[in-house]
């Protein structure tokens, strides 16, 4: 079977399980997307990775990668190949020290969260794609790309009235306190100031 290449392209708030997230993955080389239900500490961790926060002490995926770097074990890939009663399932494709691949089981949001912090692709099958994928015509796919995917946030509280060096502070103090919801919302207050 052929693999297709998906990117991820956002994040959400799942409208339809509280406390989940929607991870919107798409393929690389066409306009479905695969949108995925994960827990909000997966959601949290692959979104710190995506927008290159930088926690101060290592979470379970950067802990596992560290891991992997140690004992030279190269990620070389993820694979989303299976979906049976809503539930996906996906493999970490490893090379290890003596050069051998090696398939290891893992969660969906967990193997994605790995990847994305070993630079590693992600890829699924067209019989995926073809039953949990999302078709967008061309006008709605030119309107997902502009659309800002992380819906809901709202302003961090009193963001209008705080200078972007208070922000940095506040920013710093999430971060260390291991807010990083908070210190995500913060940091795109920063970057809207500096922009404008």
């Amino acid at each position: 079977m052929e693999k297709i290449e998906l990117k991820i392209v956002g994040l959400s708030y799942s409208q339809t399980q509280s406390g989940a997230y929607a991870l919107v993955l798409s393929e690389k080389e066409g306009n479905r997307r695969l949108p995925i239900i994960i827990g909000g500490f997966e959601a949290q961790s692959i979104a710190i990775e995506l927008e290159n926060m930088k926690p101060s002490r290592p979470l379970t995926h950067d802990l596992f990668t560290t891991f992997t770097k140690s004992f030279k074990v190269e990620i070389n890939e993820i694979v989303i190949y299976n979906l049976i009663e809503g539930v996906f399932y996906a493999k970490i494709i490893c090379k290890n020290a003596e050069g051998e691949l090696v398939e290891i089981d893992a969660r969906t949001s967990d193997a994605i969260a790995i990847g994305i912090r070993a630079k590693s692709p992600v890829y699924t099958f067209e019989h995926i794609l073809s039953s949990a994928g999302i078709q967008l015509d061309s006008e709605a796919e030119e309107i997902a790309e502009d659309k800002d995917f992380i819906e809901n946030r709202k302003e961090p509280e009193g963001a209008v009235l705080e200078s972007i060096e208070d922000l940095e502070v506040k920013l710093k103090e999430a971060l260390e306190n291991e807010e990083y919801e908070k210190a995500s919302e913060i940091r795109d207050e920063i970057q809207k100031r500096k922009e404008n």
